[in-house]
């Protein structure tokens, strides 16, 4: 339960429904992700790592694999953690400094008002 109440949340409530979410580091790809999970930012771990809330040692073939800042959904929290371990991924607490309340709401606004591409008439 520690790592919970560090790790940087945002509380999403649409009509009747409200969701806490928290937010992580991790390597795994989008396929592995919860239908909840949202990816708040995408590069690779050379600049994502420094989201995160404990150091991360990077050599040349890891600090160019592929990272993302994304929020989890605390009722698939287990779930999601289970998944991304079991395909070796890791999922570290974003540092509640850098990754804070002000911050998650500007990126989980931006995030929503992106435009929908539609993939089927690809």
């Amino acid at each position: 339960m520690t790592e919970r109440s560090l790790t940087p949340n945002i509380t999403v409530t649409i009509g009747h429904h409200t969701r806490i979410y928290f937010a992580f580091v991790t390597t795994a790809p989008t396929e592995l992700d919860s239908p909840a999970t949202v990816t708040l930012h995408s590069a690779a771990l050379a600049d994502v790592a420094g989201f995160a809330a404990a150091p991360i040692t990077l050599d040349n073939t890891s600090a160019r694999t592929p990272a993302r800042l994304v929020l989890v959904d605390a009722m698939e929290l287990a779930w999601q953690r289970a998944k991304y371990r079991g395909h070796q991924h890791p999922l570290l607490s974003a540092d509640p400094g850098l990754v804070g309340l002000n911050t998650l709401q500007h990126w989980l606004w931006q995030r929503l008002q992106a435009p929908v591409t539609n993939q089927a008439a690809a």
